[in-house]
């Protein structure tokens, strides 16, 4: 096995990825709430954790990949007061509450198979695990860290503090939190602020309930994802995945709960992809930049100057190290797509590459280059470079600049496919947005006409194709035998 090593947000450093039970290895990441279409900021954890799960299945790991499906118990605001955000979608369309969930779960899976990203091995549905989320709650009560109140079930935060730490995930202190926390409406069920609601009691006019020792009601939004984890991967699994935004309260309170549940830390890596802001801003409906993937893909937003191909969003979002945030913006999408369409039209002449019989490229080193970013906590963007490096270098061989023997040739056609196609997930023959299948044949009926004209010695008519080509955004660049194009 490679030796691969993650941040885990927990301890705050880079580890050496040691699997529980090896080759297997269990990976549950928090999935969409299935209330609304899939925006951009969807888009990232999914291509995140894509990416993750195609290495170490790469890696020969056996991975159960479980991700969730939230369509109940996710209240207003994440708080533990409010509507149901799908029941409150039903009651204003007049519909069932799992026909809302199951129009935008599966508008999610269209847009996620757009970008390539591989379906889970598990995909649970909340409303599918009510007994389990119930069976939890009891066992939590006996334990003595809950209590009920009014119907509803509370998680006991600071009766856990004092035992345990809670906040060593994001690094907050509890009592901080209550110094600087002020008073909400509909918080006098609680003993403090911070307790998590276990168990919603129903109000009359909520229509997603079910029966439960405590009354009718529905799980807390936390819930879930502890209980469904455990059950497809066990009581400890290697890793938990999800965005910064998930940071706290969600993933702190899986850590409470799950460990009063079964007595000990359920999780050995947790993983978190950052943010995606618009124009350095964070991204909001109530700024109204909010971008849907669907609107990306077609281009129908007032934010954006153009479609953009799902495959340049996803390479757009591998370009930054899952970690760091991301800036979204028609100027690096434009990057983006100008950047992939480069790099998979050099891939594209690797067939028709002269062969020498010495190489002058050390393509063992550039293969063990983009390995070692890949290891280092899945450094997409030094390995991204690497590719670039070596699509410079290709263009060097085609002019006679650098040389590659045959079996160099067949290692580097190889890796590149690897990389850019199981790895990185880009699909090449959809990728290349900026150019129609025709367009291609187009232009090199166009080149090969200047060429004619070369032989004839019409420098004139030769510059003005050149020209004329680079006035449209078309760039010619002269060889030894013909001449290279490529769409700035």
């Amino acid at each position: 096995m490679s030796q691969l090593y993650i941040y885990n947000t927990l301890t705050r450093k880079k580890e050496l990825f040691t699997p529980l039970n090896p080759p297997f290895v269990g990976l549950y990441v928090c999935g969409p709430t299935v209330y609304g279409h899939a925006h951009i900021g969807h888009a990232r954890p999914a291509i995140t954790f894509d990416l993750l799960f195609r290495y170490l299945r790469h890696l020969d790991y056996k991975v159960r990949y479980v991700r969730n499906i939230t369509d109940v118990g996710h209240l207003e605001n994440d708080a533990d007061s409010g509507d149901d955000k799908i029941g409150k979608k039903a009651r204003l369309e007049q519909i069932e509450p799992m026909e809302v969930a199951q129009y935008y779960a599966d508008s999610y899976h269209h847009d996620m198979e757009l970008l390539n990203v591989l379906k889970p091995s598990i995909e649970p549905h909340a409303s599918g695990h009510i007994l389990e989320q119930q069976e939890m709650v009891s066992k939590i009560l006996e334990k003595g860290f809950a209590y009920i109140s009014n119907g509803s079930v509370y998680f006991d935060v600071a009766k856990y503090n004092k035992q345990h730490h809670y906040g060593k995930l994001s690094g907050r202190i509890l009592d901080d939190l209550l110094t600087t926390t002020r008073e909400l409406d509909g918080q006098e069920e609680k003993h403090n602020p911070f307790d998590f609601a276990l168990w919603k009691k129903a109000d009359p006019e909520h229509i997603m309930r079910w029966n439960s020792p405590w009354g009718e009601g529905f799980p807390g939004w936390h819930l879930e994802c502890s209980t469904m984890s455990m059950k497809y991967l066990g009581e400890i699994f290697d890793i938990h995945g999800g965005g910064m935004d998930l940071l706290f309260p969600h993933h702190e309170c899986e850590i409470a709960q799950s460990k009063i549940a079964t007595g000990h830390d359920t999780v050995r890596y947790w993983i978190h992809n950052n943010l995606i802001t618009i124009n350095g801003q964070k991204m909001g409906k109530s700024l109204g930049n909010s971008i849907l993937l669907s609107e990306i893909f077609s281009g129908n937003h007032p934010l954006l100057e153009q479609a953009y191909h799902p495959m340049t969003i996803r390479f757009f979002i591998l370009q930054a190290h899952y970690r760091s945030t991301l800036d979204f913006s028609n100027e690096a999408l434009q990057a983006s797509e100008k950047g992939l369409n480069r790099l998979l039209k050099t891939v594209a002449q690797l067939d028709a590459l002269p062969v020498s019989e010495q190489s002058t490229i050390d393509v063992t080193s550039w293969v063990k280059n983009c390995y070692d970013a890949l290891n280092d906590d899945l450094n997409t963007p030094v390995m991204i470079a690497h590719l670039f490096d070596m699509a410079r270098l290709i263009n060097l061989v085609k002019e006679s600049r650098e040389s590659i023997n045959a079996a160099d040739l067949d290692i580097l056609k190889r890796q590149m496919h690897l990389f850019l196609e199981d790895i990185l997930g880009i699909k090449m023959e959809q990728a290349e947005s900026g150019e129609s299948e025709l367009l291609p044949k187009v232009i090199q009926l166009v080149l090969d006409i200047r060429q004619e004209a070369k032989k004839n010695r019409n420098f004139e008519l030769s510059d003005q194709i050149r020209n004329q080509l680079g006035g449209i955004g078309i760039t010619v660049k002269d060889r030894k035998e013909g001449a290279d194009w490529e769409i700035e």
